[in-house]
């Protein structure tokens, strides 16, 4: 959820016509800024947790995977987007990988909560880890307009109108090839939209496709179990233009420590470190600046992540 031009499917426009204009200018500015608009995803989606964007992704390391995260946007406006998330994925044995992810964002007065089951398959290929992956998630989005919120007429029948429609169903889909070097990843998120094309206030800026490509170099020359990954993202934004992200991650000691950038065509970059407490525990903190035009007027993103490793005994494909 992030701000983008808006624009209404005509059965929700008809919803938002009696909402009070101090309540409609308030949602619409805390998502956009028509003059500029850009998609920023968990920058942890990129490396740390890949499973966020590509349900085939999920189960592929042993054990269970548990990861946390929370961002904050435009920290110094009042109602800013901030976003919550939960993920879980766990190597079943026999080829399976199964998954589990909830995420809550808000925005002004504008809440979405999406939570999705996901059910991976892993054939394996052959030597140097070679596996074709596949991936579907399932699951239900709620959208809702915070009423302790409301600055106007609480209550006004169209903010009820709103919150009276009910959840509906979502999922993703995905496929990837991995080996011990070499990832390569399709993905079609938000599969309601993607076959609907119904165009929501907290859709605006979705994913409509996203695809990758990286290969993980081993530096043991330099330090042993080091290695440094190069990755270059290409993303379909329904609403936006298309994005190309192209960075890498630098990684120490067999990924205790871990650096991470990321530069990104709608002008910003991301930046980022992630160290482990133990083997299991891993802490991240991200950053990613504005686009140009919105420097002047904001800040950039904060975000937050642990991840657990549990449950590692050896589960085989």
């Amino acid at each position: 959820m992030n701000n983008q031009n808006i624009k209404f499917n005509s059965k929700r426009a008809k919803n938002f016509k009696g909402i009070p204009c101090l309540l409609l200018l308030t949602a619409v500015f805390m998502q956009v800024k028509t003059v500029s608009a850009q998609l920023n995803p968990f920058s942890s989606m990129y490396f740390q947790n890949q499973y966020l964007t590509n349900p085939a992704m999920a189960g592929l390391d042993k054990g269970l995977t548990i990861n946390l995260g929370v961002r904050q946007q435009w920290t110094n406006i009042p109602g800013s987007p901030k976003t919550q998330i939960i993920s879980a994925d766990y190597n079943a044995g026999k080829n399976v990988g199964l998954g589990f992810n909830v995420s809550n964002d808000q925005a002004g007065l504008l809440r979405q909560t999406r939570a999705v089951a996901t059910y991976a398959y892993h054939v394996q290929l052959g030597g140097d880890n070679q596996k074709l992956n596949f991936g579907l998630s399932a699951g239900i989005t709620d959208e809702r307009i915070n009423y302790s919120q409301v600055d106007g007429d609480q209550g006004d029948v169209q903010v009820d109108r709103y919150n009276q429609q009910r959840p509906y169903l979502d999922g993703d889909f995905g496929v990837s090839y991995t080996s011990n070097n070499l990832t390569v990843q399709g993905a079609i998120p938000n599969l309601n939209h993607f076959f609907k094309h119904d165009n929501t206030v907290l859709g605006v800026d979705r994913s409509v496709f996203m695809t990758s490509v990286s290969y993980k170099i081993a530096l043991a020359s330099l330090l042993d179990g080091s290695a440094i990954e190069p990755k270059l993202v290409f993303r379909r934004v329904y609403g936006y233009k298309d994005i190309l992200d192209a960075g890498l991650n630098f990684t120490l000691k067999n990924e205790m420590l871990h650096f991470y950038t990321m530069y990104h065509s709608s002008q910003s970059e991301s930046l980022g470190f992630g160290a482990n407490i133990n083997p299991n525990v891993q802490l991240m903190l991200f950053y990613t600046t504005e686009t140009s035009a919105l420097k002047t007027y904001t800040n950039g993103d904060l975000e937050l992540g642990l991840k657990l490793q549990l449950a590692t005994k050896k589960n085989n494909l």
